[in-house]
């Protein structure tokens, strides 16, 4: 069964983790066979510890809090003098690390990056140690000849694309966004537009100079993760979080009665 939605599905969001990570592989694979005989696609991964906890909670598992030691002993006890002093249980608590998958374009047997493609996460967008890392890792991009290719199909969070913020303030956050900035003209960027109404696009994804760019349709992609993920199961009476503008509220409301799923 296909999503009721023509495009992106926002009820996708809740689940993050699995959709990013099967849109990673199934980009991979549906770009490969595209390739010059000398350029492969890897998927690669950075690793972050998020310590904004409030960030954390709401996109990663939480901490894990682990007991080390409990006293036998009465939980106060009589210092010199018959004072009182409290003794404290001590816990260990455990950070785990974020690992987040992103594509990479390359000569084979590890030679230079030609492309970057990046399905952008709630943590990139609001997660601090998240965020930052990002933005690192899309400047290092844009000071090499590599191309880069950013897809944000998630609306909560700040917009972290590599334009300036005030041309994506009057953007709709119900809209998904991708921007792709070739590695051979870097003052270039071209942005994509893929309103919740609409079918997602076939986005061009840049090689060499003068190489024809790779075709990627993300509405093939989105309709894999959601038939593979079995995610027909959703249930669409949830409020989502974010919720939608007003418009987009109603319209989706409609569209979901249509489909039996309210």
């Amino acid at each position: 069964m296909k999503s009721p939605f023509p495009g992106m599905d926002p009820y996708l969001e809740r689940h993050w983790g699995d959709v990013h990570a099967s849109l990673i592989i199934y980009a991979k694979e549906a770009l490969q066979p595209g390739l010059p005989a000398d350029l492969v696609a890897r998927a690669e991964e950075r690793v972050f510890v998020e310590t904004d906890l409030g960030a954390r909670r709401r996109f990663v598992p939480d901490v894990h809090i682990a007991k080390m030691r409990r006293s036998t002993r009465s939980s106060m006890e009589l210092h010199d003098g018959g004072t009182a002093v409290a003794q404290p249980e001590i816990f260990e608590v455990l950070e785990e690390e974020i690992t987040e998958a992103y594509l990479e374009i390359r000569e084979r047997d590890g030679g230079k990056v030609i492309t970057v493609i990046e399905f952008l996460s709630p943590a990139n967008k609001a997660g601090a140690e998240g965020q930052r890392k990002y933005v690192e890792k899309q400047q290092q991009v844009l000071h090499s000849d590599a191309s880069l290719v950013e897809i944000d199909l998630v609306r909560s969070g700040e917009r972290v694309l590599a334009l300036p913020s005030h041309q994506l303030e009057k953007e709709s956050p119900s809209t998904s966004l991708a921007c792709i900035s070739p590695g051979w003209n870097r003052p270039r960027r071209e942005l994509y537009r893929m309103p919740l109404q609409e079918r997602l696009p076939i986005l061009p994804v840049p090689l060499r100079r003068n190489e024809q760019a790779l075709s990627l349709d993300l509405q093939v992609l989105i309709e894999r993760v959601y038939k593979a993920g079995r995610y027909d199961t959703t249930d669409y009476t949830v409020t989502l979080e974010p919720a939608l503008p007003a418009k987009e509220t109603a319209w989706a409301a409609k569209l979901l009665k249509a489909a039996r799923h309210r």
